[in-house]
């Protein structure tokens, strides 16, 4: 049984409201490596794999393939046997584990690899997708430039591109009618997936973005534990 089935019923009676939570930023932040003191650990990554994640064509931009060698296989997308007890069509993300599931039928679930908001940052509770962009525009919120004044240049936004923090795709998280500034974006680093380096907002690969985008409706619930 995972942390997520274990911990959920604690989890839905006391997890903090997004709303509360959003004063502290979006979980994007310039893009970033993660800080290791030795080199990479490198996994054998099967063909099927290597195709799941390959370069791709996503208008108008050219996205490279993600080096799946440097993510732990079990942040490989995948479906598995549905652990969150959530209807068909919700959005769980397992902060502890770092899993994102999308629920799906007969008790199956599509399960991607995350990365989560760093201590400090970090939010849970349960609200809705209210819309999906592709290609989005990131505009850092007040606080955000005040912790970064690098981020000044992009107080009226940072234009779509490779470069831009929310990467290919962005759902965006409201609760009832108010915008929480959490959002679940694209992130080309590889290094990131399995790991606390964001301010708040949650990450996939690339690859792992654009094909939740393209299978979660607007409206769809989400919850985060």
């Amino acid at each position: 049984m995972t942390s997520l089935s274990v911990g959920r019923r604690q989890f839905l009676a006391g997890a903090a409201s997004l709303s509360a939570l959003a004063l502290a930023g979006c979980a994007t932040t310039t893009p970033q490596r993660v800080a290791v003191d030795t080199g990479p650990v490198r996994h054998p990554v099967p063909p099927d794999v290597q195709l799941m994640y390959g370069a791709v064509y996503d208008e108008p931009y050219f996205l490279r393939a993600a080096d799946m060698s440097l993510v732990d296989p079990i942040y490989w997308r995948q479906t598995v046997v549905d652990p969150t007890g959530e209807k068909p069509g919700t959005v769980v993300v397992d902060t502890a584990s770092r899993f994102l599931y999308h629920v799906g039928q007969d008790n199956l679930a599509t399960r991607y690899g995350v990365g989560i908001g760093r201590d400090g940052f970090a939010w849970a509770g349960r609200a809705h997708i209210a819309y999906k962009k592709s290609w989005p525009t990131w505009t850092p919120p007040s606080d955000m430039i005040d912790r970064q004044p690098e981020l000044e240049q992009y107080r009226r936004g940072m234009e779509p591109g490779l470069d831009n923090p929310l990467g290919a795709r962005t759902l965006y998280i409201h609760q009832g009618n108010v915008d929480t500034i959490y959002r679940i974006h694209g992130n080309p680093d590889e290094r990131s997936i399995g790991q606390a380096v964001s301010s708040g907002c949650v990450r996939l690969l690339q690859q792992d973005v654009i094909h939740l985008a393209e299978a979660v409706r607007s409206g769809s619930t989400l919850v985060v534990g």
